[in-house]
C-alpha cells in the first residue's frame, strides 16, 4: 500500500518482518510496481537467503554491516538498473551454486581476501566486469580520483599489475562471477 501511495524509486527490504517476510514483499514489488529498485539489507547471506531474494526480484542485496554511504550508493544504483551485491553475498552465491570458475575456490566467509575492504572489493567486482573508471565512479557515487585509489590500492593489494590480471585475480578469489 505504501509503494502505491509514495511510488518510490526504490525501497530497502530486511528479508525477516513480521506479517510478510521481505522475499514475499519483494516478489509482490516486482510484480505489481516492477520500476521499483529492491535493495535487500539482512543479516543473512547463506546462498539460498540470497538466490531466493534475487529470483524474487531484489536488485541489490548487502549485509547490515554495510556503512550508510554502501547503503545510500546501492539505493542509488539500483535505481539506475545496476545490482550491488555483498562481497560476501556474491561468495555464498558462487559456493553455493558450484558456479566458480574451473582451477578457482569459493571465497571464503568473513572478510575479503589480502586485506582488501569491502569497498576495494565491490571496486574489483566492477573492474572484472569490465567497467570503467568513470562507470565504477557512476555506480558507486564515486569521484574519479577516488576509483583510481581504490584501484591502486587494489593492484597493491593483490600483487596485479593491471586491470586483466585484477579480474583474473578477483574469479580465482570469488569477488567477481565467471567471466560472460
Amino acid at each position: 500500500a505504501q509503494a502505491e501511495r509514495h511510488r518510490p524509486d526504490a525501497v530497502l527490504m530486511d528479508l525477516h518482518m513480521p506479517r510478510m517476510d521481505g522475499v514475499e514483499a519483494t516478489r509482490r514489488l516486482a510484480a505489481e510496481h516492477p520500476a521499483i529498485a529492491v535493495v535487500v539489507l539482512t543479516t543473512y547471506v547463506d546462498d539460498a537467503s540470497v538466490l531466493t531474494a534475487l529470483r524474487a526480484g531484489a536488485r541489490s542485496y548487502l549485509t547490515k554491516d554495510a556503512d550508510r554511504a554502501d547503503i545510500a550508493a546501492a539505493l542509488h544504483a539500483a535505481r539506475s538498473g545496476l545490482a550491488v551485491l555483498d562481497p560476501r553475498a556474491r561468495g555464498a552465491l558462487l559456493a553455493g551454486e558450484g558456479a566458480a570458475p574451473p582451477g578457482s575456490t569459493p571465497a571464503p566467509p568473513g572478510p575479503p581476501p589480502d586485506g582488501l575492504t569491502a569497498r576495494e572489493a565491490e571496486v574489483l567486482a566492477l573492474v572484472a566486469d569490465g567497467l570503467s573508471n568513470q562507470e565504477i565512479g557512476a555506480a558507486l557515487f564515486l569521484s574519479g580520483n577516488t576509483v583510481k585509489t581504490h584501484i591502486n590500492r587494489i593492484f597493491a593489494k593483490t600483487g596485479c599489475r593491471d586491470r586483466v590480471a585484477a579480474a583474473n585475480y578477483a574469479r580465482r578469489h570469488g569477488v567477481a562471477g565467471p567471466a560472460s
